[in-house]
């Protein structure tokens, strides 16, 4: 049963309205002493949520009032209570990241979504592709590649045509980002467990920078990628139009 719900909404003024109408009718708590995180935005402010209370794994509950919002439910302000008690929990893995740069430092971040090495000047990437310490791509040539997640790979990834991942599916997408060689590498399919080694082969000349969710890192020289099961987030969908139920209607959409 769920006791304590606490609200977090975007700038967006509709959901600032929602975030006021909501906390007049339920009663509430800080987020940081909730039961259940109720976000109230687009798919950017859940994995806002997802990031901050990652350390407390509070369960994130959505309701879109904002632009895309697959990660997200129907906005009402009816019966918010029985619809969290209802939810279907999906876990969510992050995906690891450690980056080297070109003066030797090494920072490390998590990602929900996506990783991804992309060119960071006019110059096309040249990117060496290692899975589990084994070359598999010696020189790629294009604009990067992309590491999604299930979650992830409705997102960035599809724009890319990249495929949709049922989110039980134990694997991540592999993805070029304008790929000019190989010209007929179209990406690839990874069980989860694997180690994904990403390299700059001309860092210098050809600048690029990794991208992490909400994080940046540039003038990169390696970046090594890994999906961490020692954390996980849940995130709640109402039944009948779950997660799962939306990445298959994502791949009949035209």
């Amino acid at each position: 049963m769920i006791k304590k719900i606490g609200f977090v909404s975007s700038n967006k003024p509709e959901a600032k309205e929602s975030l006021q109408k909501l906390q007049s009718l339920y009663n509430s708590v800080s987020p940081e002493k909730a039961d259940v995180i109720v976000a109230l935005g687009g798919d950017g402010t859940v994995l806002k949520c997802l990031h901050k209370f990652l350390e407390k794994k509070i369960p994130i509950y959505g309701m879109n009032r904002g632009l895309v919002g697959f990660l997200m439910n129907r906005y009402t302000e009816k019966n918010l209570e029985k619809r969290i008690k209802n939810a279907i929990p999906y876990k969510l893995y992050p995906l690891k990241i450690k980056s080297y740069d070109i003066s030797g430092r090494i920072k490390e971040g998590l990602a929900f979504n996506d990783v991804s090495m992309i060119r960071n000047s006019s110059k096309i990437a040249k990117i060496k592709i290692e899975i589990n310490d084994k070359i598999r791509i010696n020189e790629f040539l294009g604009d990067g590649c992309l590491i999604s997640t299930p979650a992830g790979s409705s997102a960035y990834n599809l724009s890319l045509r990249g495929p949709v991942i049922p989110v039980g599916a134990q694997v991540l997408a592999l993805t070029p980002i304008s790929p000019y060689r190989p010209r007929r590498w179209r990406g690839a399919l990874l069980n989860n467990n694997v180690s994904i080694s990403l390299s700059s082969l001309d860092p210098k000349r050809r600048p690029v920078r990794a991208e992490a969710d909400f994080l940046e890192f540039s003038n990169i020289v390696k970046l090594e990628i890994k999906l961490d099961k020692t954390c996980y987030m849940n995130l709640l969908f109402d039944p009948g139009h779950d997660l799962e139920e939306r990445i298959i209607n994502e791949q009949f959409n035209n």
